[in-house]
């Protein structure tokens, strides 16, 4: 191959034209350029997962603390997530909260590959769904 470039530019020089590069040169650049781009490509794909499973982790724990707080100031787990960002009166009948600023997600969505389920049990035990499916008490198995 290096033969073929050194006759193309001895061509070249013998007709004095040495203003440009030849169709070669700008063919071994792009696939340069192609393979690299492809690389780039496949390492930012599994970014995008480990993204997914950090967000529902912080998710969860902050929902989870938010979850203890509401019953140690109230008495009881909420009936619902939502009322996390809603104040609510505690024993002594003084107004407390909120504890969450916005509800994770809950249910399925387009933009969230994981969201929670809660029954207002009295265990205020939280569960993860993945893509529909059950994912249990943790974000582990989120892609």
């Amino acid at each position: 191959m290096q033969s073929t470039l050194e006759r193309l530019r001895q061509r070249r020089e013998e007709r004095g034209d040495e203003g440009g590069f030849t169709l070669i040169e700008l063919l071994i650049v792009i696939v340069i350029l192609g393979i690299l781009a492809a690389i780039v490509v496949f390492a930012v794909q599994n970014l995008t997962g480990q993204s997914s499973k950090s967000a529902c982790a912080s998710d969860f724990k902050s929902t989870e603390t938010a979850l203890e707080a509401y019953k140690a100031q109230v008495g009881s787990y909420p009936t619902a997530l939502t009322a996390l960002t809603a104040t609510a009166l505690d024993g002594s009948g003084a107004t407390v909260g909120p504890w969450l600023k916005e509800v994770p997600p809950t249910t399925s969505g387009a933009s969230s590959h994981y969201y929670f389920g809660y029954a207002g049990s009295t265990t205020g035990a939280l569960t993860v769904y993945a893509h529909g499916t059950t994912v249990a008490s943790s974000c582990s198995a989120i892609s």
